[in-house]
């Protein structure tokens, strides 16, 4: 489900050529009344599944007639709720603002279309690089990495974990610059410099320098994720965000092929200057990302009407192209207009954002829906090699897993905003993860190294649900001040669980790790059995007491509560939680 107000019907307007032949049409397109009779979950199922067919049928009309119009019912169209949602004067794209704009699916499908293009291939390299300086420490540990150093792998879950405390740590701090300079000078700050860190590996001595890179890292690239999501948020709809998100995770798999073959040539170099292969590695992937961060300062604007500055004198778009962009992000979430793109967030609305109890049956997920994977994914270059793979092999097997989880990954994700429906869809990870862990669990000491790799690949191809997960915390926040801050506790919740997965393989229970495989199995189990559907029922709950008292409501009673209430976000009597 997704945020809901009252609305009216669309308003034909002479201007609008075209209007009249699909409003019919377009009669329960994006309507999504806040009056639902959510008395029990029947009635909730049935409206889930009528919300699925309007998302079908706005795609029949879209394919056999283009030039009907795409405007999305609103509360704009309601003369007496409209003013209680209007954007904020400082808004910056206020002078784009027009409730009366109307535009065609032919319109709107370029316009998504060169979205992607300028803005989301930009935002997904960006986060490759991200993945490669975080991830390259993997591509290391295949070659002489540890030996070198004079580590143990217990000092290497020791930086794994100070890399996660540190990342866990800078998420917030992160976020509150982000929103007060703007995630588009932020963000390739950022890349720059933890690439300058990254590179600088290639000095490594020993176990304090690797901690102190491992934290100088975490601190440099936390809060980078929450950071691109409010970025991309400025330019999507909710709708299309989780879509666009599984395609940076996408772009992270297709990162860490690219990766493996880079890691092949890289560490064929051991030896020159005198320098090991995994030196090379750092060396080389920290001055491409280095590169990436300074080409970043060129190509994210600030915002849908920001685009133009003196090295993009005409900028993006055109006047039309840039009232469709605000309009269309507008009507989908009215939140959005809450804040300018350089305001900062104050001490009670960020205090606020941590108290919101709603958003904690997401944190929790996750908390524990990535461990029962985690180790295996950490230590897949380890447990190649223990198995009798070279390091040249090793790097090449991990590949297959890669693409697999492509696949996976968007299919999961494509059925998840097909359907409407997050909490079971999203529990799929685990119900995936938890056979091969079991076959992990049940094999001898001494298995076929070739088995051992097809258990393994097969359980890293995994729908990876957390593209879904963090368009669904960003939903349910309902403001963008709340997006914000929920966005970083969630991900730091994320972070925290890495902590976690990072003490279940131990050296002690090595090479076959039995005993952490039984821990997965258990994590695994209690995410399927009870969080996922817990967190449904919650929502679920949670619905029927707002529909409860806004349905008791007049609509004088409702406008007078829009215009004196205090609440905002998820906390407004007329917003509807997703599950």
């Amino acid at each position: 489900m997704t945020t809901s107000v009252s609305s009216t019907p669309e308003q034909e307007t002479p201007t609008t050529a075209g209007f009249s032949r699909s409003v019919s049409s377009l009669s329960s397109i994006g309507k999504r009344s806040s009056s639902l009779p959510t008395d029990n979950l029947v009635e909730e199922v049935e409206e889930q599944f009528s919300w699925t067919k309007t998302v079908f049928r706005r795609k029949q009309i879209a394919h056999h007639d283009p030039d009907a119009i795409a405007t999305r019912r609103s509360v704009y169209d309601d003369p007496d709720l409209a003013p209680h949602y209007w954007p904020k004067k400082d808004y910056e794209n206020i002078h784009r603002f027009d409730p009366t704009a109307r535009w065609t699916y032919r319109e709107e499908k370029a316009l998504v279309r060169k979205l992607d293009w300028k803005i989301m291939v930009t935002a997904a390299i960006g986060f490759s690089a991200l993945n490669l300086d975080r991830s390259n420490i993997s591509q290391a540990n295949s070659d002489s990495f540890l030996q070198d150093l004079g580590l143990t792998t217990d000092d290497f879950n020791l930086g794994n974990t100070v890399f996660k405390l540190a990342f866990l740590c800078a998420e917030l701090p992160s976020q509150l610059v982000s929103k007060r300079i703007g995630p588009d000078r932020w963000i390739p700050m950022q890349i720059c410099l933890w690439s300058v860190v990254s590179l600088s590996q290639f000095w490594l001595t020993g176990r304090v320098s690797f901690l102190v890179c491992r934290a100088l890292l975490g601190a440099l690239q936390g809060g980078f994720i929450p950071d691109l999501i409010l970025y991309l948020s400025y330019f999507y709809t909710k709708t299309e965000l989780p879509m666009r998100l599984a395609l940076f995770w996408m772009s992270s798999n297709l990162c860490g092929i690219a990766a493996s073959f880079v890691a092949y040539g890289t560490l064929h170099m051991d030896g020159v200057a005198g320098a090991a292969g995994w030196r090379w590695l750092f060396m080389i992937e920290g001055i491409l990302t280095l590169l990436i961060g300074f080409l970043s300062f060129f190509r994210m604007p600030p915002s849908p009407t920001q685009t133009k500055t003196w090295f993009r004198p005409n900028g993006w778009f055109t006047e039309r192209e840039e009232i469709i962009m605000v309009n269309r992000v507008l009507r989908d979430d009215p939140t959005k207009g809450d804040m300018h793109n350089r305001e900062g967030l104050s001490i009670r609305r960020l205090w606020t954002a941590v108290c919101d109890y709603d958003l904690w049956p997401i944190y929790i997920l996750g908390l524990l829906f990535g461990i029962p994977n985690g180790p295996p994914s950490t230590y897949l270059t380890l447990l190649l090699r223990d198995i009798g793979f070279n390091t040249f092999d090793t790097n090449l097997l991990t590949i297959p897993s890669q693409v697999l989880g492509m696949v996976t990954m968007f299919v999961i994700t494509l059925v998840s905003e097909s359907v409407n429906e997050r909490s079971i869809v999203a529990m799929m990870e685990d119900l995936w993860t938890l056979p091969f862990l079991v076959a992990l669990y049940a094999m001898s000491s001494s298995p076929n190294p070739w088995i051992f790799f097809v258990v393994v690949t097969g359980l890293l191809s995994y729908p990876y649900t957390h593209p879904i997960q963090v368009g669904w915390c960003s939903r349910n926040a309902g403001a963008v001040a709340s997006r914000t801050v929920n966005a970083s506790l969630y991900n730091m919740f994320v972070q925290a669980s890495g902590i976690i997965s990072a003490q279940i393989y131990v050296a002690s229970d090595a090479p076959r790790y039995r005993r952490g495989n039984r821990t997965l199995i258990i994590i695994c189990c209690i995410n399927v059995c009870f969080l996922y559907p817990g967190t449904k029922a919650y929502y679920m709950w949670r619905n029927r007491q707002r529909a409860k008292i806004w349905d008791a409501m007049t609509m004088q009673e409702r406008a007078h509560y829009l215009s004196t209430t205090k609440d905002i976000g998820n906390r407004r009597l007329d917003f509807r939680f997703a599950h």
